[in-house]
């Protein structure tokens, strides 16, 4: 046996509609029809053959205190065609982040559940 790849990512939000307007509305990413139905509300986002998914549930840890940097923090991270683009669009919106400190052309943002977010400037094939 052996552990060939990541599938999908879980990310907790206590407000979907928020969470999607987040999702959906600034990082342009389209509902996945794949969801079944299940006992909790949450939507899937289709990446390439990988997934984010939402779940709507309580966050066990509200009011911890995270670190400004989502790089210090656990993360996903994305790929995006322009990290340049994506500043511009968070620094039109008023959405903080920070830029990579390992030098590479990636930044970190959190959505509105301060799940924290890694989007690195790479080609479709990979980084």
């Amino acid at each position: 046996m052996r552990i060939h790849s990541l599938l999908h990512s879980s990310l907790l939000v206590e407000d979907l509609a928020r969470a999607r307007a987040f999702y959906e509305g600034v990082l342009g990413l389209v509902p996945s029809p794949r969801r079944p139905a299940m006992s909790f509300d949450g939507v899937w986002y289709e990446l390439g053959s990988r997934q984010i998914h939402l779940i709507c549930l309580p966050n066990p840890e509200k009011g911890l205190i995270r670190p400004a940097h989502g790089g210090r923090d656990r993360h996903v991270a994305v790929g995006v065609d322009s990290v340049a683009e994506l500043a511009e669009r968070l620094d039109a919106i008023g959405i903080p982040y920070t830029l990579s400190q390992s030098g590479r052309a990636a930044l970190f943002c959190r959505d509105p559940d301060d799940n924290a977010l890694e989007f690195v400037e790479a080609p479709l094939t990979g980084y």
